[in-house]
């Protein structure tokens, strides 16, 4: 397959393109010379797609793209840079499609567990009502939703559209367990606020393997939960990883420290989704780390 690659050079990206290696990839990236570096010279780097009238070149599109949402305050600006780097260079990518006599067959683009805002303990599949239980004021949801709706523009009889809500994705070299992992290590680590909020994750390899999944799957379409089958509570994650790292486990983080460092971006540390992959088991997708225990055990020792 032909396929085209946004967020190529990012924590999953990078990984999901060692799984393509049987596939022509191109990779769009604002800094091309950088991203050819990093990813060798077999990844095509296209540094704009104004240089394609439309995508009839691609037999698949793949948009993993976006602005990190935790990595500082919601300021008015970072809001505006969250925003505008989903949602525009979603618009473009459709608008392409839509430009295509022979368009894509599949479009798959990401989104997040956010959509679903803070559900406490239901457990919470693809059938969930979202616009009657979540408020349009939660910024994540605000910016998951109009993600999507911008993706499901390229639905077609022509272009099937997959929508990756994903949880938090583990992996030692990046993402967010990369960053929890030093104060662990230290033996600092502990729960966020009272640790009964859900931590809906995933291994980067399952993460990787469920989007060749859906890629290779012609009967995959519309929003798909990417997260293990088994979601734990905070405090249970936060024991289980301090356990993998044989530490002690005796500090926590009170919630007023993390609106205090993070604003109202602390709602993603102190708010959960208890989601489960219903539609990806359906398929027949079999996850190769169901428990957190096996994640985090294959992670700290590789």
């Amino acid at each position: 397959m032909k396929i085209l690659l946004t967020g190529g050079t990012g924590f999953i990206g990078s990984a999901l393109i060692s799984a393509l290696d049987e596939h022509e990839v191109s990779v769009l990236s604002r800094n091309p010379t950088q991203a050819s570096q990093t990813l060798g010279g077999s990844i095509n780097v296209v540094a704009s797609l104004d240089q394609f009238d439309n995508l009839d070149g691609f037999d698949a599109v793949i948009n993993l793209a976006g602005e990190p949402i935790i990595n500082k305050r919601w300021s008015p600006q970072q809001k505006d840079r969250i925003c505008h780097s989903r949602w525009t260079l979603t618009q473009q990518l459709v608008d392409k499609i839509q430009a295509s006599s022979q368009p894509p067959h599949t479009f798959i683009s990401g989104s997040a567990v956010g959509i679903y805002g803070d559900q406490k303990e239901a457990v919470i599949d693809e059938s969930f009502a979202i616009s009657e239980h979540v408020s349009s004021d939660d910024f994540a949801h605000r910016v998951c939703q109009r993600w999507e709706d911008i993706a499901l523009e390229a639905d077609s009889e022509q272009t099937r559209v997959c929508l990756l809500r994903t949880g938090i994705v583990l992996g030692k070299h990046g993402g967010a367990l990369a960053k929890m992992l030093p104060p662990y290590q230290l033996g600092l680590g502990g729960p966020i606020g009272n640790g009964s909020q859900y931590t809906p994750w995933i291994h980067l390899q399952d993460m990787v393997a469920a989007i060749v999944f859906l890629l290779e799957t012609p009967a995959a379409k519309g929003p798909f939960n990417l997260t293990a089958p088994q979601p734990v509570t905070n405090k249970v994650f936060s024991q289980t990883l301090a356990k993998a790292l044989r530490r002690p486990h005796i500090f926590f983080t009170p919630a007023f420290v993390l609106k205090l460092a993070l604003g109202e971006a602390a709602s993603l540390l102190l708010e959960g989704q208890r989601a489960v992959p219903k539609k990806l088991e359906t398929l027949g997708y079999d996850f190769r780390y169901k428990t957190i225990d096996m994640a985090l055990a294959d992670i700290v020792t590789t």
